[in-house]
This record gives C-alpha cells, sequence and structure tokens, in this order.
C-alpha cells in the first residue's frame, strides 16, 4: 500500500476513533497522525493475537482501516488516561 493509501486509511480510522472516543476530532492532520499511530498499534495487537503474525498492508482496505480503527481508540484512550488532569499551556 503506498503513502497515500497510508494517509487516507490514516485519516479515516483517526477521524472515526476521535468521533467515537468523544470530544471531537483533532483536526485533519491531527487525525492522519492517530490514524497511523493506531495503524502500528493495531497491528502490533492483532500481530500478537494471531500465530502467523499480521501485515497491515497486505490485508485489503476494509481490514486496515478496522484494525487501525481499533488501535487509534486504543490509542486515544491512553492518551487521554495519561494526560488526565493536564491542561494545555
Amino acid at each position: 500500500m503506498g503513502i497515500i493509501g497510508w494517509i487516507i486509511i490514516g485519516l479515516i480510522a483517526g477521524w472515526l476513533a476521535s468521533m467515537v472516543m468523544g470530544r471531537g476530532g483533532y483536526g485533519v492532520v491531527g487525525d492522519i497522525i492517530v490514524g497511523l499511530v493506531g495503524a502500528l498499534v493495531g497491528g502490533f495487537l492483532v500481530g500478537l493475537l494471531m500465530p502467523g503474525g499480521f501485515d497491515i498492508g497486505t490485508t485489503g482496505f476494509w481490514t486496515s482501516l478496522l484494525v487501525a480503527f481499533i488501535g487509534a481508540v486504543v490509542f486515544i484512550f491512553l492518551a487521554r488516561t495519561l494526560t488526565k488532569g493536564r491542561t494545555g499551556l
């Protein structure tokens, strides 16, 4: 999957995850970053569960999107848990 495909999956997964988790999105760039990090987190988590491993780039658009979405939700949850109570500058 090319860089454009990763950006599209990252954008969609990050936007969906931020909407599901509440409090709105992080902007276009933030949603892409959350989605891409989520893809890495999701790929790692699914790879732990699958005996033969998991390659997010070869599984197709919908499977990659689902894994990236799940990873983005986990990533947002962890980020919000770790930064709970902190305020921005």
